[in-house]
Order: C-alpha cells, then sequence, then structure tokens
C-alpha cells in the first residue's frame, strides 16, 4: 500500500488551524504552511456564535476561549431616537446548545489556543515563513510550491490564506460577487460605553438612515463601527480628527474618547465558484467573504473546517469515495449563498435604511420579534447560524 501523504493546509489562521485540529483528531497527517513569521495578532473577527463554541469544545479549544473573552448573553438593536428597538436572550437557546451566547474573543487567541493543543501532536507539522506561491493538481497527489521555490506533496490542499488566495488563484476557481462602495471604520476604545448608555448590551447595533454604527464589547475594549463613505480619502479615516467625528456621533459626551486601534476595512461580498476541484479545497475567506455586520464570516469559516474535515477524512482513510467532498461544496457553498450572503446584505441594509416606511417596518418587526418567546427562538437560531448548520445538513 502506497504511502499516505498528509493534508497540505494553507494559512494559519482561526479556520486553517481549526481544519487542522479536527483532521488530526481523526487521525490525518497535515502540515500546515503560514507565510508570517509567526502567528498573527491582528485584531480582525472576534464574534463566536454559539454552534462555533459547540464545534471548538470538541476540538478541546473552548473552555479557554471563553476563559480569555467574554460572555456576552444579549443583543440589541438601537436607534439614535428610540433607543432600544429589540432586545434577545440568546439563553432560549439553551434547549439546542451547550452554550446559548455570543463570545467576544479576539480570533488570534484562538490560534494560539489550537497552536498549543497541536504543538507536540503526532503526524502535525506547522511552518512559519512559508509563503505558497501556488499548487498543481496532479490527479494522483497535490504539490505545492513556496515562493522560495520549495515544493511539497500532499494527498490534498486546503486553501484557507485569505480572500487573496493563492490556492484559489492558482487553482483558476473565480471569486464571485462585488465590492460595497463605503469601506468600514472600526475604532477600538478602553472607554467604557456601558457606564454611560443605560441598558447598553455587549453587542449592540444602531440603526441610522445618515450613520449606523455598532458597538462590540472585547475584553478591554469596546469596539465601534462605522461605514465610510467612498468619497473620504482613505489618509482621512485613519486620523484623530475623523475619529473624534465619529465617536461625538454616538453623543457629544463621547468625542473624546482614546483611541487604541484604528482598521479601515474594504468590504465584499464574494463566493468561489467552487469549494472543491480535484484535490484542491477552499475554506474560509479564501472561499467567501461578506460584510462583517453579524459576524458571520469567521464562524462560517469555522463551520466549513469541521464540516469538510470529517468527509476529508473519511476519504484519506479510504472509507468514502472522492467525491464525498463534492457533498462538502453543496452543503458549504450552498448555505453560503444561501444563508450568510443574504442575511449580512440585509443585516447592512436594515440598519442604514433611508426610507421612512423602511425604518418603520424594521423596528416594528424587531419590537415584535424580540416581545414574542417563539419568534425570539427562530431569530436567534438564524442569528446564531444553526439554523444555516441544519439547512446545510439537509442538502445531500
Amino acid at each position: 500500500m502506497p504511502e499516505q501523504k498528509p493534508v497540505l493546509i494553507v494559512g494559519a489562521g482561526p479556520v486553517g488551524m481549526v481544519a487542522a485540529a479536527a483532521l488530526s483528531q481523526r487521525g490525518v497527517p497535515v502540515t500546515v504552511l503560514e507565510a508570517g513569521a509567526e502567528l498573527s495578532g491582528e485584531m480582525r473577527g472576534s464574534t463566536f456564535h454559539a454552534p462555533t463554541l459547540d464545534m471548538l469544545d470538541d476540538l478541546g479549544a473552548a473552555k479557554a476561549m471563553i476563559a480569555q473573552g467574554i460572555v456576552a448573553p444579549r443583543l440589541q438593536y438601537r436607534s439614535r431616537d428610540q433607543g432600544i428597538i429589540g432586545d434577545f436572550d440568546f439563553g432560549v437557546l439553551a434547549d439546542v446548545t451547550r452554550h446559548p451566547y455570543r463570545l467576544q474573543c479576539e480570533q488570534f487567541k484562538l490560534t494560539r489556543i489550537l497552536h498549543d493543543l497541536l504543538r507536540d501532536r503526532p503526524g502535525v507539522s506547522i511552518r512559519f515563513d512559508a509563503r505558497v506561491a501556488g499548487c498543481t493538481d496532479r490527479g494522483e497527489d497535490v504539490e505545492v510550491v513556496l515562493e522560495d521555490g520549495t515544493r511539497l506533496v500532499g494527498s490534498h490542499v486546503l486553501g484557507t490564506d485569505g480572500a487573496r488566495s493563492a490556492i484559489r488563484k492558482s487553482a483558476g476557481i473565480e471569486f464571485e460577487g462585488f465590492t460595497w462602495p463605503e469601506r468600514f471604520l472600526v475604532l477600538s476604545t478602553p472607554f467604557d460605553f456601558a457606564e454611560h448608555i443605560n441598558e447598553l448590551a455587549d453587542v449592540s447595533y444602531y440603526a441610522d438612515p445618515e450613520e449606523w454604527f455598532f458597538l462590540l464589547r472585547v475584553p478591554g475594549l469596546w469596539r465601534a463601527m462605522f461605514p465610510v463613505p467612498a468619497e473620504v480619502p482613505d489618509e482621512e479615516t485613519l486620523t484623530e480628527a475623523y475619529g473624534r467625528a465619529r465617536f461625538s456621533r454616538i453623543g457629544p459626551e463621547f468625542e473624546d474618547c482614546p483611541v487604541r486601534h484604528r482598521t479601515l476595512y474594504r468590504v465584499h461580498q464574494r463566493v468561489a465558484k467552487t469549494f472543491h476541484q480535484g484535490r484542491v479545497l477552499l475554506a474560509g475567506d479564501a472561499a467567501h467573504i461578506n460584510n462583517p455586520l453579524g459576524g458571520m464570516g469567521l464562524n462560517g469559516g469555522v463551520h466549513d473546517a469541521v464540516n469538510l474535515s470529517e468527509r476529508l477524512a473519511s476519504v484519506w482513510q479510504g472509507e468514502a469515495a472522492p467525491d464525498l467532498l463534492d457533498q462538502y461544496d453543496r452543503q458549504r457553498r450552498g448555505v453560503t449563498v444561501e444563508h450568510v450572503q443574504r442575511q449580512t446584505i440585509a443585516n447592512k441594509q436594515n440598519l442604514e435604511a433611508k426610507d421612512p416606511n423602511a425604518q418603520r417596518a424594521f423596528r416594528e418587526r424587531m419590537a415584535a420579534t424580540s416581545a414574542d418567546p417563539v419568534r425570539a427562538h427562530e431569530f436567534l437560531l438564524g442569528v446564531s447560524m444553526i439554523g444555516s448548520l441544519r439547512r446545510a445538513a439537509e442538502i445531500a
């Protein structure tokens, strides 16, 4: 019997590291190739939904994540003129999840927790300063070439290398969709908004026709996100004056909030034409990107990794035919297009609605849904992505 080759995972972000943990847990050797000299410390995704925490718990990572994060049991929708228009308690999901809340914890903490779990696990190799230039599916295996000329051979390659994925580009897979004209600015501050805004939840979205925003608590900081009009130059958005003007829109008393981090995002809604092509697979941002309202990008990537690992392990071990990987594409790509893209676009449109009738309809809908336990439960199934996972499981 020929020697089984490892699965090559390109990118040591949260999706790549979850895939490495899930595959190795099933006895599949993996080699993780990370372009950087160390794990990234970027303050990007910070929301972990209930089913994601269930998955991380199965991998042995959730307990440490919860210890380093903030448990957020409530979700609010607000407006400047009406205050709270909808208040939701994730506790109603206790019948369907072991973690009925959102966890606010920066994604770089997860990669370090997983790195510690995998450091000495047999069959796991994590290589840094290993920037990938491309890959070739050779039929019986796949070859990955690093920028320094090094060549590695694996049974499959999994691209978890972000929106500019070298694996996706090398495989010639289209990245269909569009880019929003505006950008999103995230300002992180140690100022505690909860001490000054009555009954403020740790996750609060403000609908406003002129400038929506949201406030999100992470350990030691609040993150405030604002839309930036297309005509405002990038360099202007990163000035102290621009930041003060954004905070003053929350309330004039907040103008002088100190800023610890500024991040400007270009916002896309794109999905790869396929997540599976021969021995090449895609997951996370390499496969799909969306606006961050709702925290579905990072979580969807973790769901990709767990779904794929179960199927890829069966194929690698000879227990299933290679076409089982087509089911990964049907389930995860299908639910990304059907649920995640649609939901994140709707989240943005609801917050920024300028038509008075649309504004009123959104506010009335949120108020009625939060007041009805049955409707609130159904709504939170969607918001937490439990609904999308159930839908994916229905796709044969």
